[in-house]
């Protein structure tokens, strides 16, 4: 890994008639590919790691997708899966800390695949693109709301055995929604203090995972080492134990999920060609640490699965809590904190899905783009996008009314359309670097790395026969994932245990494809340039 000698300087740049004159190197930055700067940088490194970390949330995105992988893996299916997970998501973010790099732009992959494809294949793969990205992050920000108003469904049965009873979808949708009020208040009406809110959760996230492994680890009764690293579990009735792996590793990818939240607030970043790299590894490294530690902990405290399954359907991990501390309220109020984690893991998704959605809107790939791309001028936040990201996770979470496996639909969504994009980027920087398309970095105050233009390298990236051996396997690993997210968790397919990620999202890009056919390919040209 290497940093440039090049240092970006604040001169006006000259189109024509039109003189942009950037008030900062940051600002230049963007000028050179093609952007206005119209969104304030309220973030730093210790801010947007907070921002990375509290949208990864893995130890608490760990817990609550256990089940996934105990019925298809079981205890060590989770364990050893959850190693792969991470050493695939490390392989691919440093392949997108590249690519954000060259192009720090809150359209992240669309922009970057709409620079790298051929020229006869840029506009349609770019437009592609934006819309698997668009579709995966307004189902993680939908997901999310579902598993945080779920999780205080699990809690208050926790407390009260007997709300068991009396217990009713529709409660957590309400619960749901009054979250997304709660974070659409976060980050538009005083989104100022998005940045400040993120730091100190991270604060929160890190002494939240001691204040629950220490209880575990100290109180609870400890499973014997085979039974959590030699224990394999196959309910699926997968014809291998290798398949239903596969199928049960979708948990631990999910808690893995949403890394590249700080690539789409790239524009609200202070030196964000070098900040968002080193905040993107160093949340990776701390998560998969905290994580890891956390499934291991909860395997060996888990005690009998069908008592803690009996106990709480919802959310097993909070029986477990239970059983490790012989205490409801003390196990309430650590199933507590993961839920005041998740809400932050919801403002995170909710900031970064708005932001995707309204770069993709200001260079014209979606329906009333002309709405949508407007930014408040008082507090340089896309007020129209975050209110559409809202409503949009207030319609989908409608769905668990009727269905309460809607959640795994949603999940398996988020997973096909964001590794999606990330396979398209990654495949077509590998294409670039092996035809050597792409040049050493240099400050002559031209456009550089968007669509049409030049290609360079920015200040972070992985040289020579590694860079490419990475970008080898983390594409290898991208269509490993995104094949198995589609799978249902059993062989003997039911209405309600099959997979319907695969109707909603083949939906979203049938749409996709007929708006383009009928009416964006005479408005989408790829990234505009703006002066």
């Amino acid at each position: 890994m290497a940093s440039s000698d090049i240092e970006l300087k604040p001169k006006p740049h000259v189109d024509g008639h039109n003189v942009i004159r950037p008030h900062s190197r940051d600002d230049a930055a963007l000028v050179r590919l093609g952007k206005k700067p119209v969104l304030k940088r309220n973030f730093g490194f210790l801010t947007i790691l907070g921002f990375s970390c509290t949208v990864l949330v893995t130890w608490e995105g760990s817990l609550t997708t256990f089940l996934v992988g105990l019925q298809n893996g079981g205890p060590s299916g989770i364990v050893y899966g959850y190693l792969v997970v991470w050493a695939g998501t490390l392989s691919v973010f440093a392949v997108l800390s590249e690519l954000v790099s060259m192009a720090p732009t809150s359209g992240g992959q669309y922009h970057w695949v709409s620079m790298l494809a051929p020229p006869s294949w840029r506009r349609f793969f770019g437009y592609t693109t934006g819309w698997l990205c668009i579709t995966g992050w307004q189902a993680t920000a939908a997901s999310t709301t579902l598993l945080s108003g779920n999780m205080i469904k699990g809690v208050i049965l926790l407390c009260h055995p007997d709300y068991a009873a009396h217990m009713q979808n529709w409660h957590g949708v309400l619960l749901s929604w009054a979250l997304v009020l709660s974070s659409f208040a976060v980050n538009a009406v005083i989104g100022s203090i998005l940045a400040k809110f993120e730091g100190i959760v991270l604060i929160l996230h890190l002494l939240g995972f001691f204040a629950i492994l220490l209880p575990l680890v100290l109180l609870g009764e400890h499973a014997q080492t085979a039974d959590v690293f030699d224990t394999f579990v196959n309910n699926g009735g997968w014809s291998t134990q290798g398949l239903s792996f596969c199928v049960g590793i979708t948990g631990s990818v999910f808690a893995f999920l949403g890394g590249d939240a700080a690539m789409h607030m790239a524009e609200e970043i202070k030196d964000a060609p070098v900040v968002v790299p080193r905040s993107l590894f160093a949340g990776l490294m701390l998560n998969g640490c905290l994580g890891f530690g956390m499934v291991v902990a909860c395997l060996f405290s888990m005690g009998d699965l069908d008592a803690a399954l009996a106990e709480n359907p919802i959310y097993p991990y909070m029986a477990i809590f239970h059983h490790a501390v012989g205490s409801r309220a003390g196990a309430a109020a650590m199933a507590s904190l993961v839920v005041v984690l998740a809400f932050s893991a919801l403002t995170g998704s909710m900031a970064s899905a708005s932001r995707i959605f309204w770069a993709f809107s200001r260079d014209r790939g979606t329906p009333g783009w002309r709405v949508w791309r407007e930014v408040n001028r008082r507090t340089g936040i896309p007020f129209n996008s975050v209110l559409l990201t809202s409503c949009i996770s207030v319609l989908l979470s409608l769905i668990n009314i009727g269905d309460t496996n809607a959640f795994n639909g949603l999940t398996s969504i988020s997973i096909s359309g964001l590794y999606g994009s990330y396979l398209f980027a990654a495949a077509l920087l590998l294409y670039s670097r092996l035809s050597g398309h792409i040049q050493e970095p240099y400050d002559d105050n031209s456009l550089t790395n968007t669509m049409g233009k030049t290609l360079t390298w920015g200040p972070w990236r992985i040289r020579g026969p590694l860079g490419v051996a990475n970008n080898v396997f983390s594409c290898v690993y991208l269509v490993y994932v995104f094949f198995f997210s589609f799978w249902p968790a059993q062989v003997d397919i039911t209405p309600a245990n099959f997979n319907w990620a695969v109707l909603p999202f083949t939906v979203v890009i049938l749409f996709s494809l007929l708006y383009y056919a009928l009416w964006a390919r005479r408005t989408y040209m790829g990234p505009i340039i703006e002066f």
